[in-house]
């Protein structure tokens, strides 16, 4: 399945240092949305940054559709919101939120 992304792959600029990949869903390089939900787990392996980003509208049946999540570097998902630049840094664990339609997230847990 060919995906139709919002942001094209020449329009990607080097934002952020490079630190891996992550796991997104399509609701935020497809459909465009923000990121509202962010967590941090322990890389699955040395490409894995250990970053998942959502728009906090997914249910589980959408989320265990794995047409609907790929993995991309983080420079990409920060080229769609860069409101996540400067959580990037975060340690393993921690998990955000985003707070209504601001620029910032709630630190859930850490």
């Amino acid at each position: 399945m060919e995906k139709n992304f919002k942001i094209k792959a020449e329009e990607i600029i080097d934002i952020i240092s490079h630190m891996g990949g992550c796991f997104a869903t399509d609701k935020i390089t497809v459909e465009g949305m923000k990121v509202g939900y962010m967590y941090r787990e322990e890389p699955e392996d040395e490409a894995d940054s250990g970053w998942r980003f959502f728009s906090g509208t997914e249910t589980q049946e959408y989320v265990d559709n794995s047409e609907n999540t790929m993995f991309y570097d983080v420079n990409t998902i920060a080229n769609y919101d860069r409101a996540i630049i400067p959580y990037l840094e975060s340690s393993y664990g921690s998990e955000f939120e985003r707070i209504g339609n601001t620029e910032d997230f709630s630190l859930i847990t850490d």
